[in-house]
């Protein structure tokens, strides 16, 4: 998993309170068990026509925003299914931060399992930082993960809260996998000393 450490980048403002998992990535791209490939279907129905045309008001198909890398969203952002396919579209698009009042527990979860960092702030401070957002390739925001601190496009800093396990993840890079692979030595050791005292297995 990638590392994160500081991230600066364009934020796309998109309001919208209950956005579901469904709406981030619709039920008909879940055939995948490839991380890679789905950011083009990102809030695909929101982003295309039904003939497959973009739809030049949503926030992703302006050009300010085609290469934005934090999303400031509505309350209860991932709400919905469990699907994992929701970071993983988010991540490839290209997001690796997500900021909102609040995000279904889940998707909260699964964000910091495929490298991108959910920031939990108040309502009035995601509006701030929302409104500042809408000033598109002018707003550049950077997200200091070892300080918890976003720098806004105006100079004001916000601090964030972070667990400190999953802030060690991110900025080491591990995922369940990663975690496991750091005990190598003792799953080898273990291997052999089972081979020896049960030879049978």
């Amino acid at each position: 998993m990638e590392k994160f450490t500081v991230l600066t980048g364009v934020a796309a403002p998109m309001a919208m309170i209950n956005i579901d998992t469904d709406m981030i990535i619709p039920k008909q791209f879940l055939k995948t068990i490839k991380r890679t490939g789905l950011g083009k279907n990102l809030f695909d129905e929101m982003r295309y026509t039904a003939d497959g045309a973009e739809v030049p008001g949503f926030v992703l198909n302006q050009p300010a925003y085609r290469a934005a890398k934090v999303l400031i969203a509505g309350n209860n952002f991932g709400c919905g299914s469990s699907r994992e396919h929701a970071p993983w579209a988010i991540a490839d698009f290209g997001i690796r931060c997500v900021i909102a009042p609040s995000f279904a527990d889940i998707f909260f979860s699964n964000c910091f399992k495929n490298g991108i960092l959910p920031i939990k702030l108040p309502q009035d401070v995601v509006d701030s930082l929302s409104k500042q957002a809408e000033n598109g390739a002018n707003a550049t925001f950077t997200i200091d993960l070892e300080a918890q601190e976003i720098t806004a496009p105006d100079g004001s800093k916000v601090k964030f809260d972070v667990d400190a396990f999953r802030k060690h993840c991110l900025l080491n890079g591990l995922d369940d996998i990663g975690l496991t692979l750091m005990k190598d030595d003792k799953i080898a050791a273990f291997e052999a000393t089972r081979k020896i005292s049960s030879p049978w297995l």
